[in-house]
């Protein structure tokens, strides 16, 4: 790979010029750092912007972090996806608290340490907030420096990201390594984009771009096909009593732990008899399909109003202000929230 020699002074140059301005940049300290390089797995910086905004507001430092209740940490992540981001986030608070006395740690080793961080959000967070020469090397900076040296390695291996973090922390600029790590992630962010799309003619290193010389930036990188999704047909249940909708609470292990949700079941099944629930104008309320890494939920959703305000144990009736500001509904359902919102506003002033 040394072919990244050449890398440092004209990517710098570049991202003096054209660095977004955002939030975490402008003060960078670790928390800062450590909470949007967790928010932003996943994510497009549009979507967490707001997000980041308010988290900060609840949740300014350690300390308040790791005092959150898991209901409220829940409903500011409802949306971002990926809660035990969230989860491992508070236990890594905790940990800040008990083990460096509310101190964010400042070695690559001591923040590699603390809950959900990997290779990557410690590089981040080491070259950002601390100065320390360590690369932080996520999905763009893989498909940078695979068409930048033309490497036809596998970028979901192991063995590629070590080479690749081991290539890079040779040339990575003593003076400025988390300038060097946020101008490539930039990079890949704004012109080396995927799926064979790179705006060349923008680049600042397309001169030395191997990728761009052969021809190949549509075959590079090289990423193996993920393994096919499984499917599952689903029936949600929107079941209101007078103001109010159906809410459960998901198993504390597992898909979506510990949120929840409208009542659903696998199609088929007679959730309603299992449940010892006779709903009534039962009418369906539509269809909505969401994408989980390694799962495909299609729903159908009906909606019933019940006589009573029985529930099964460890339901909850929810009015449209606690589905707001207490109850994190995960976005799987988003797609019936308008038909949920219709209903409790109807007849209302």
């Amino acid at each position: 790979m040394s072919t990244l020699d050449q890398l440092p002074v004209p990517l710098l140059l570049w991202y003096r010029e054209n660095a977004r301005d955002l939030p975490w940049r402008r003060d960078p300290t670790p928390y800062r750092v450590w909470i949007s390089e967790i928010m932003l797995q996943q994510t497009r910086v549009a979507a967490v912007l707001e997000y980041y905004r308010r988290f900060l507001e609840e949740a300014p430092g350690p300390a308040e972090l790791a005092a959150l209740p898991e209901d409220r940490l829940m409903k500011l992540w409802q949306g971002l996806g990926y809660y035990s981001r969230a989860r491992n986030l508070q236990k890594a608070a905790r940990q800040i608290m008990e083990e460096y006395g509310g101190v964010f740690p400042n070695t690559y080793e001591s923040i590699r340490s603390l809950a959900g961080v990997g290779d990557y959000t410690a590089g981040a967070i080491a070259s950002l907030a601390f100065g320390l020469p360590r690369a932080a090397v996520d999905g763009n900076v893989l498909r940078v420096v695979a068409r930048v040296t033309g490497d036809d390695g596998d970028i979901s291996t192991p063995a590629m990201k070590r080479k690749v973090t081991e290539a890079l922390e040779e040339v990575i600029p003593i003076e400025a390594p988390g300038t060097f790590n946020q101008s490539l992630m930039e990079l890949g962010a704004l012109v080396c984009l995927p799926n064979g799309a790179p705006l060349c003619d923008r680049c600042p290193v397309a001169e030395f771009c191997r990728a761009r010389k052969e021809g190949r930036t549509g075959e590079l990188p090289v990423k193996a096909a993920k393994k096919g999704r499984r499917v599952e047909e689903r029936t949600v249940w929107l079941l209101f009593h007078e103001d109010q909708v159906a809410l459960r609470r998901r198993p504390s292990r597992g898909l979506l732990a510990g949120l929840w949700e409208y009542p659903n079941g696998l199609s088929g099944e007679d959730s309603l008899a299992a449940w010892g629930l006779t709903p009534s104008s039962v009418t369906p309320a539509g269809i909505g399909v969401h994408i989980f890494s390694h799962i495909e939920w299609r729903m159908r959703a009906m909606l019933g109003e019940l006589p009573s305000e029985d529930l099964p144990e460890g339901w909850v009736w929810a009015d449209r202000r606690e589905l707001r500001d207490t109850y994190a509904v995960p976005s799987a359902f988003a797609c019936f929230a308008g038909k949920v919102e219709e209903r409790l506003r109807r007849d209302r002033p």
